[in-house]
C-alpha cells in the first residue's frame, strides 16, 4: 500500500491523517489497528500503522515527518470506524511537522 492512500490535512504544521476511499478499498473491512505513541518521532520510511483488514496486513509507512502529537485511540478499540468516511472520527494520527 502506498501512502497515496492517505488523507492529509495541513492545519499550523499539525498535519490529521486518514485513509482515503482507496485506501480503504484496496484494504476492505478493517478489524485491527496498532498506532504509534504519543511522542513518538516519525520519518516518512517509518510505520504510522500497522492494519489487518479483509484484504490485507499491512504495516502502511507515514505520508509525514514529525511528531506524533495525538492518535484516535477510539479506532483501537473499534477499528472498524477507520472504514467510516466522516473525517471528524475517521482520522488516525495527527503528526506535528
Amino acid at each position: 500500500m502506498d501512502t497515496k492512500y492517505y488523507w492529509t490535512e495541513d492545519q499550523n504544521g499539525e498535519v490529521t491523517v486518514g485513509l482515503t476511499e482507496a485506501g480503504k478499498n484496496e484494504l476492505g473491512n478493517i478489524t485491527f489497528v496498532s498506532l504509534p505513541k504519543v511522542g513518538a518521532q516519525l520519518t516518512t520510511s517509518d510505520t504510522l500503522l500497522n492494519v489487518e483488514a479483509d484484504k490485507a496486513v499491512s504495516d502502511i509507512p507515514s505520508p509525514v515527518a514529525g511528531k506524533v502529537v495525538a492518535v484516535n485511540n477510539n479506532a483501537v478499540n473499534d477499528p472498524s470506524i477507520l472504514n467510516g468516511s466522516d473525517k471528524a472520527t475517521s482520522w488516525i494520527a495527527k503528526i506535528q511537522k
